[in-house]
């Protein structure tokens, strides 16, 4: 039962005052990277800028808390973006928090049955493509607020392709001032990092205090959009929210809550390997999808929106110092802090910097050279799966893409596995000498007269089952012997077929003599009644004995 413990129990055995320090250092520098980033993607998400903080606080508190890793950062982040302004257009903030509720109790109920392991088997190619094309459709989202452009009332901007066709449609609208305060944001964002020296202090904080000034100070710029000009933002801490839910809500957002769900596994679960690698750490994956779900639930209740674990700030928190969940937990108590405090500045900030850090954010997150990498050196199939996935992204949206994708990768999966599983028939001349004494080689081997040997080779499933066919017997065999050292594996379907060739032999009189069958090919034998139907006798423990039990047979 250790791997559903938090974290938390686990380092508090040698925790010490110095590391509290650190910690409490790393938290609050932490904060003040997430301020301006959780601001930038709840109006991403088509929220009010105070949900994304929301967020931070009470999702980044709870998962540091009862989370799997030591030293992971949770809370809203660009991967869940257009997720999220896509229910929210539809259904509205309670489909939002209905969504979120499921996903988190989604998430608990994978802790608890353990699948934190299993998330490793979605394939790269597919979170790869689907990253990159959440990255795009950041980007795209963005453009608008980045140019100043105005649309005419009315106008559909909710999946990516009409924001998309808005932008060309009213490109003509964009405002010269609005990019200005936007570029130089972008060029602060861009520079900044590179002087060594002013590491500590985040980009992003800073092009956002630089395009207040811009705008609150330099007289033509006045009238640049601000957050403020746009929305209402609310001081203080929310109340708890609960929904009414009926079945239909339900039914409608489940697809919704399972791309949440999926998709804060794989992303809190890809941080947590990040994290393990930069501290020589290892994390507990049960536990902290268990955390994610009750992160996420809490998250929904005050009024956030999904969160999951970012790689970028964790990464942070790692680089200052944080060792312990405590410094996650800090990180939130210093938003509440904000929160209660400065959170009516925020009206100040313009929108083209916010388009400026989602930008940034986008880019980084990207992974464009790994994409283009994987795109030059691997196979046309897996590119076809991460390009159909980054397309279908962007075209549609994330629940459509993973699910092609996923489709997609199994059938070329399966496909590979029947590709290279074959059926063959021993020409009973060796090649080489066997220098082992191998009771299993082939070479040498002297096969009795009326005697056929065929070799499988792979696994034997429903989509190599036809490989059977390849079997052929002459007329006057009366011993056929296939071995299957080399079937680590069998369903149904294949043994299904091998009965078949079993049916064949028992009418025409041949023996069917099963050499060295694996355990699990062997258990499902026993448990069909096949093993029995054969005969115990007729199994074999090598090729030797079975070239042996033939020649007693043909006698």
């Amino acid at each position: 039962m250790n791997e559903l413990v938090p974290k938390i129990f686990d380092v508090m055995k040698t925790y010490s005052k110095d590391q509290l320090v650190k910690d409490i250092v790393a938290g609050i520098i932490v904060a003040i990277i997430a301020l301006p980033l959780s601001i930038a993607l709840a109006l991403a998400s088509g929220v009010s800028p105070e949900q994304g903080i929301y967020t931070a606080i009470f999702a980044g508190f709870v998962i540091s808390f009862l989370g799997g890793s030591r030293v992971q950062i949770a809370g809203p982040t660009a991967a869940f973006a257009t997720i999220v302004a896509g229910i929210v257009a539809k259904n509205g903030m309670d489909g939002l928090i209905v969504a979120t509720i499921m996903a988190g109790i989604i998430l608990v109920i994978m802790g608890l049955l353990k699948f934190g392991n299993l998330i490793r088997f979605i394939p790269y190619t597919i979170t790869t493509g689907f990253t990159f094309g959440i990255a795009v459709t950041i980007v795209i989202g963005q453009i608008k607020d980045f140019l100043g452009l105005t649309y005419p009332a009315g106008t559909a901007t909710v999946e990516t392709m009409d924001k998309l066709k808005a932008i060309i449609a009213n490109i003509g609208t964009f405002n010269i001032k609005a990019l200005i305060v936007g570029a130089v944001s972008l060029a602060i964002l861009i520079i900044w990092p590179k002087f060594k020296s002013l590491d500590k202090i985040p980009p992003s904080l800073i092009a956002v205090i630089v395009s207040v000034l811009m705008v609150k100070f330099i007289g033509p710029l006045k009238d640049v959009n601000t957050i403020g000009s746009l929305y209402t933002i609310k001081k203080g801490l929310p109340g708890v929210s609960v929904p009414s839910v009926n079945m239909d809500m339900i039914l409608t957002l489940l697809p919704d809550a399972l791309t949440i769900a999926v998709l804060a596994g794989i992303e809190s679960l890809l941080s947590c390997v990040v994290s393990d690698g930069m501290i020589g750490s290892r994390h507990k994956p049960n536990m902290e999808l268990v955390a994610q779900g009750a992160g996420n639930i809490v998250s929904a209740l005050f009024g956030g929106i999904p969160a999951t674990g970012a790689i970028a700030r964790t990464a942070a928190n790692v680089k200052n110092g944080g060792r312990t969940p405590i410094a996650g937990m800090v990180h939130s108590v210093t938003l509440l802090i904000v929160l209660v405090v400065l959170m009516p500045y925020a009206a100040w900030i313009p929108m083209p910097a916010i388009a400026a850090i989602l930008f940034i954010v986008a880019y980084n997150m990207s992974g464009w050279r790994e994409m283009v990498n994987l795109v030059k050196h691997s196979p046309k199939s897996d590119t076809l799966v991460l390009l159909t996935t980054m397309v279908l992204t962007v075209v549609f949206d994330l629940v459509v893409a993973i699910e092609v994708g996923i489709v997609m990768a199994a059938l070329l999966f399966l496909k590979r596995m029947a590709d290279v599983t074959e059926v063959r028939s021993w020409k009973y001349i060796g090649e080489n000498i066997d220098e082992n004494n191998d009771p299993e080689s082939i070479n040498l081997k002297k096969v009795p007269d009326k005697t056929l040997v065929y070799e499988i080779i792979g696994p034997m499933f429903f989509a190599a089952a036809d490989k059977f066919m390849d079997i052929h017997m002459e007329s006057d065999v009366k011993v056929v012997i296939i071995r299957m050292r080399g079937v680590p594996a069998m369903d149904i379907s294949a043994l299904r077929s091998l009965k078949n060739i079993h049916n064949v032999c028992k009418k025409r009189g041949i023996t069917m003599v099963l050499s060295h069958v694996q355990e699990q090919p062997k258990s499902m034998m026993e448990k069909a009644g096949f093993a029995a139907e054969v005969g115990e006798d007729n199994f074999c423990a090598n090729i030797d004995a079975a070239l042996a039990y033939a020649q007693e047979i043909v006698g």
